[in-house]
């Protein structure tokens, strides 16, 4: 069987990524830069490198309440491997948590040039549609996102997606009877959009930035040892007859 790939070669232990040598990148690049390398093909600039950076710190953990890291501490629990857990943990990672950022980021790429986007968001809003890279269970503000758009504007990757999904804000809660802040999620795609990112990567990109943070949270598990988790009975309303 043949296989094709421009990622990586192995010749004779000389281990070439995207063209470049392997041993070069360990002495003179950092973790954010090769990551960059694998996904667009080239390192980074440097104001690349920072904007970046700030959107992998920024959603690398989001606390033990959420569905990857509650998913991947049960397992754990149950005695399973370091790699099952963690599996069981990306696996949560769905259209509801962690994965509205490519299609968040195709909204606003589609809607660059729509001057008529507050009609638009009024009638997907009467539609019952869900924009995705909107709204959070626990924040009325997702202070995540005001600060990667902070470090957008002063980079200079504030754009058209990122002018976009403000404004797309701005009218949602102007006609929403609670607060619908711009998520981590939609933040994240319209950087991404405004840095040349094909939408099809992103969640992959999300992933990459929250697996350090369901490390921590598997390793926490394991070393407390806290027993097996699982709801208590009183937690629990029987409706059937």
């Amino acid at each position: 069987m043949k296989w094709e790939t421009s990622i990586t070669n192995l010749n004779n232990g000389n281990e070439i990524i995207r063209g470049k040598k392997l041993s070069a990148l360990i002495k003179s690049n950092t973790f954010t830069e090769t990551i960059f390398l694998l996904f667009q093909g080239r390192l980074p600039k440097p104001v690349e490198t920072k904007m970046f950076d700030a959107l992998l710190v920024s959603s690398i953990d989001h606390g033990i309440g959420t569905a990857s890291a509650i998913t991947a501490r049960v397992v754990a629990s149950t005695k399973n491997s370091f790699n099952t857990s963690l599996g069981a943990g990306i696996l949560a990672l769905g259209e509801r948590h962690g994965g509205a950022i490519e299609n968040a980021a195709k909204f606003f790429i589609d809607n660059h040039n729509n001057k008529n986007i507050v009609e638009t968001v009024k009638q997907l809003k009467e539609k019952k549609v869900r924009l995705p890279g909107f709204g959070h269970a626990v924040l009325v503000k997702d202070n995540r996102s005001i600060e990667v758009f902070k470090v957008a504007k002063k980079l200079g990757f504030y754009k058209k997606s990122c002018a976009v999904a403000v404004q797309v804000e701005k009218e949602l809660n102007k006609i929403s009877s609670k607060s619908v802040p711009l998520n981590i999620d939609g933040a994240m795609g319209a950087i991404l959009a405004d840095m040349g990112f094909d939408p099809k990567l992103m969640k992959g990109i999300f992933m990459v930035s929250r697996v350090p943070g369901l490390v921590a949270h598997i390793y926490e598990e394991i070393t407390n040892d806290a027993g097996l988790r699982r709801l208590g009975e009183e937690e629990i309303s029987y409706i059937g007859k």
